[in-house]
């Protein structure tokens, strides 16, 4: 069984480690998959600005230019020359419970690590780098460095079962699935989009601490979302939203949950006009939020 593994491994390091590559070189570092001649795939949280060192497993560095990134899927697309570095495309592949993966990655181009696992779970649940939940994703135990977060996960042939984006410490990781919806991810950041998902620019105290503090000076308490702070220029800026206020509704959905927050803007598009209802103080607002 040994024996094997250990073939396996070196089938997989040979026929995939080429198209792993390292993301950044100093500070924050992590790791990526070549998925088409000029593109590397990695996580959002990987990119700190517009432009970033790739790492080729042959020791070439190239300065790579950020196309598109999605920080609600924490994915994000790098052109850079590949020259003749093999893509793995991310097509997809059925995995159940217990079925063997192998993790990749090369941390800030530090060198291929290649680690063995099997699949834990799968349809898991977490949250992104702005709060949003990422669905679907494909729980294992191959053990990973800091820094491999945007490495591939494969199955035993090689093919992607899925992009490594999360720790969740005690030998259990997350990856974002490769297929369908991960081809199109890709499409949408060459082109320079992260899915046109509108953002109301606040951060928020959840509705546990709106009530607790309502409750300490003598006020009613009420269900929402504190604004502890709005974005300059941003949707809830322009609209007159502020630090303080409690928003209560958006389009008449209540919110009491940072969940019903981002599935209410989910259903909006850019150019449209949502009713946010508020609180500030004891004096209750309605006011119109342009995306």
């Amino acid at each position: 069984m040994l024996t094997e593994i250990q073939e396996t491994v070196q089938d997989i390091a040979s026929k995939i480690g080429p198209s792993v590559v390292g993301i950044g070189r100093r500070g924050p570092h992590g790791s990526g998959v070549v998925v088409a001649n000029g593109s590397v795939l990695t996580n959002a949280h990987n990119i700190r600005r517009d432009r970033v060192t790739v790492s080729f497993a042959d020791g070439r560095t190239e300065a790579g230019e950020v196309l598109g990134a999605d920080f609600d899927a924490d994915l994000a697309l790098v052109s850079v020359d590949t020259g003749d570095t093999p893509p793995l495309e991310p097509n997809g592949s059925d995995v159940d419970l217990g079925s063997p993966v192998v993790a990749l990655s090369n941390p800030g181009g530090m060198g291929l690590r290649v680690t063995v696992g099997y699949v834990s779970g799968t349809e898991r649940t977490f949250r992104g780098p702005r709060g949003r939940k990422i669905k679907g994703s494909l729980e294992h135990t191959a053990p990973l460095l800091p820094g491999s977060s945007g490495g591939p996960v494969v199955d035993r042939d090689g093919r992607l079962l899925g992009i490594n984006t999360n720790r969740l410490g005690e030998g259990f990781y997350l990856a974002i699935p490769a297929g369908e919806q991960l081809s199109e991810a890709v499409d949408r950041l060459r082109s320079g989009t992260n899915g046109n998902r509108v953002r109301l620019g606040v951060g928020v105290a959840p509705n546990e601490i709106v009530r607790k503090l309502r409750r300490s000076v003598g006020l009613d308490e009420i269900d929402g979302l504190l604004i502890r702070h709005a974005e300059e220029e941003s949707p809830a800026e322009r609209a007159g939203i502020g630090e303080g206020d409690v928003l209560v509704s958006l389009n008449e959905v209540a919110l009491s949950s940072i969940d019903d927050l981002y599935e209410t803007l989910g259903g909006l598009e850019p150019g449209q006009t949502a009713t946010a209802r508020l609180v500030r103080g004891v004096e209750e607002l309605e006011l119109d939020v342009t995306f």
